[in-house]
């Protein structure tokens, strides 16, 4: 079994819950990145707003499109 389709068949018991505390610690990991390598912070904002596009293009399109 390969292991994307473990992990589709594990994610089925989390709860909202769950999922949550992962956006959590998903945070609180990027905020020690910032905090470890400040340089990060000097980027233009548009690279942001580049990285944030092209990451959201899979959930957005699996909501709404399929």
């Amino acid at each position: 079994m390969g292991m994307i389709k473990n992990f589709n068949k594990r994610i089925r018991f989390f709860t909202i819950w769950d999922i949550k505390l992962i956006q959590l610690c998903a945070m609180l990991v990027i905020i020690i990145l910032i905090k470890l390598i400040p340089a990060i912070t000097s980027l233009d904002y548009l690279w942001y707003i580049i990285i944030l596009i092209l990451a959201a293009i899979r959930p957005i399109y699996l909501m709404f499109f399929k």
